[in-house]
């Protein structure tokens, strides 16, 4: 017969999802399973604000009323709700519900979260036969949840598990004294030896070595990279690019990440002054001919949903705040060169033909990327979603460069395990044409990196 929690668990589950789970994925009700979706009418409340805009939320909010509106049809959702496809369970549209009678008066503001939380518990007591969930991105509401005693979880679909996320800051592998000869041939040979004669097992494709050797008292350090292509490990040099030449092992790295022809997707982490955004820039002109176009851009992160047009001024001024930190890297790279230099010109060139174009993400969106050049800064901003709608967009011969910190994340639900870079870290691992770098040591300012160390 089996136990009433027996029979509980092999039933449907219910999750009702809050409405930051469909501004971070508007195709988040098709990854429960065959587990049903219950959507509070507080969200779609909280959806019509967002739905003017060209932001990604607005995109998500679009795209899930149509969703929605698809899965519906003619139909209406009724007390069961519709199917949303294939091996999935129902979608429907609950009205908004009061607290219960014992918890009358306990939330002191009539907030659009404690309609969502209030209906989740509704939902909740209407079903006492199946598991319901609140499924919430908002850490708080979580908390609230769980002090009223109803269960709540946050969107763990598109979450990196912590060991993954340590993968993706130590990439680098240290072996320590290898076979001489073999090094030898590598450092000062045909830069390149057989994989065999320096790692018991085959390395993923682009993985990173430092070779560190101590003979005769003398300490030397050799990087090298995997080629999966050649099946060898190949000398990693410091490499020079448009003013600029890496200060340490992980700066070398990074820019031959950004300088070689057959990695066309580049993802660099580190702090704040390791170089990131400055080593691809270089990168990029280093290579201008060899691209249409050079475009630098970031995630304009606003508080609330207030989009570049809530500030004032024309679009230049608008502007201003969100690429200033881009310029600032250009000019690094200007002052490397004496003021009316050949190079120093060919910058100012570029931005007046606009073949080097620094520009917000939001005002690039929908553009078809062909043999660009594309600096993604600030990428622990976006989600999973966006990273991949930016790559799905390259075209023939375009190179992509995401550069962030996983530690400094502005967007209210996103974290070190859940945003786009570590995402694209993770799934990305082992494909030929991708290359990690985490850069740790910051080259800004003496100042700098021992803020970025003691405090």
């Amino acid at each position: 017969m089996g136990t009433d929690s027996e029979k509980r668990a092999r039933k449907p589950k219910i999750f009702v999802l809050d409405t930051n789970i469909i501004l971070h994925d508007f195709m988040a009700i098709r990854k429960f399973q065959d587990n049903d979706i219950v959507i509070p009418m507080a969200v779609l409340e909280e959806l019509d604000k967002f739905k003017k805009g060209n932001d990604n939320l607005s995109f998500n909010a679009r795209g899930f009323m149509r969703e929605l509106d698809r899965l519906s049809g003619d139909n209406m959702f009724g007390e069961e709700g519709v199917p949303i496809g294939k091996k999935l369970g129902k979608i429907k549209v609950e009205l908004n519900h009061p607290f219960p009678d014992s918890l009358t008066g306990c939330f002191q503001d009539d907030t659009q979260d404690h309609r969502i939380l209030a209906t989740a518990m509704w939902v909740r007591d209407r079903h006492p036969d199946r598991f319901v969930a609140l499924v919430t991105k908002d850490i708080n509401l979580r908390m609230k949840s769980k002090a009223v005693g109803m269960e709540a979880q946050d969107y763990l679909t598109d979450k990196i598990e912590e060991s993954r996320v340590e993968y993706t800051r130590n990439e680098v592998v240290t072996v320590e004294n290898p076979d001489w000869n073999a090094l030898q041939g590598l450092a000062f040979g045909q830069g390149s030896t057989p994989y065999e004669s320096l790692c018991k097992e085959k390395p993923m494709p682009n993985q990173l070595y430092k070779f560190r050797m101590d003979k005769n008292g003398q300490k030397s350090t050799v990087c090298a990279r995997y080629d999966d292509r050649s099946r060898k490990i190949v000398l990693v040099k410091s490499r020079y690019a448009y003013g600029i030449s890496p200060r340490n092992d992980e700066q070398k790295f990074a820019l031959d990440a950004c300088l070689n022809p057959e990695i066309k997707l580049v993802s660099l982490t580190g702090g704040a002054g390791t170089g990131k955004t400055l080593l691809a820039l270089a990168a990029a002109l280093e290579q201008e001919r060899d691209f249409g176009q050079i475009i630098l851009s970031r995630p304009t992160v606003i508080l609330g949903n207030q989009d570049i047009g809530f500030l004032p001024g024309d679009q230049k001024s608008k502007m201003g705040p969100f690429v200033q930190p881009l310029m600032d890297n250009l000019d690094v790279i200007r002052h490397c060169f004496k003021p009316g230099s050949k190079q120093a010109a060919k910058i100012d060139e570029m931005l007046k033909e606009e073949k080097l174009l620094i520009s917000p993400l939001a005002y690039i969106r929908g553009r078809s990327l062909g043999r660009v050049f594309f600096i993604v800064d600030e990428a622990q901003n976006l989600t999973p979603h966006e990273i991949k709608t930016i790559i799905t967009r390259a075209g023939e011969d375009t190179k992509i460069v995401f550069t962030g910190d996983i530690f400094q994340i502005d967007q209210p639900y996103l974290d070190m395990y859940s945003n786009g870079l570590t995402h694209l870290g993770e799934k990305m691992a082992g494909q030929q044409l991708f290359e990690h770098v985490n850069l740790t040591k910051g080259e800004r300012s003496e100042l700098s990196e021992i803020a970025s160390r003691l405090l």
